[in-house]
């Protein structure tokens, strides 16, 4: 399984339920679609954490780096009911900050 991490904090705090709905929306809509396999939203809580990761904490799930390529290109097509799902989040947020992990070890690494 590969995970994209995704760290942001909000333009405006106070839109923090239609954040969460844009996000339950957009990855909705590509899990539904089959473009990720699950999807979680969490916030900061008591302010516990390091600042430059910011209040909240998509996590998106897929299969491989195939399924990931795939679903960026269809995001990246910037058209259609993706792009205005997209833009609902994307035009939400600052600070954004993304890593890529991987399920450690993974098959590929053989004897284990």
């Amino acid at each position: 399984m590969n995970y994209y991490h995704i760290w942001c904090n909000l333009k405006d705090s106070r839109k923090d339920l239609d954040f969460c709905s844009a996000i339950s929306e957009y990855l909705g809509h590509l899990k539904a679609n089959g473009h990720i396999v699950q999807y979680s939203l969490s916030r900061r809580k008591f302010g516990f954490g390091p600042p430059s990761l910011g209040e909240f904490h998509v996590v998106i799930e897929m299969n491989d780096l195939a399924q990931l390529d795939a679903a960026f290109g269809v995001v990246a097509r910037r058209t259609g009911e993706i792009e205005s799902l997209h833009r609902a989040v994307y035009s939400a947020v600052t600070d954004f900050t993304s890593a890529l992990y991987r399920d450690f070890p993974d098959p590929q690494r053989g004897n284990l």
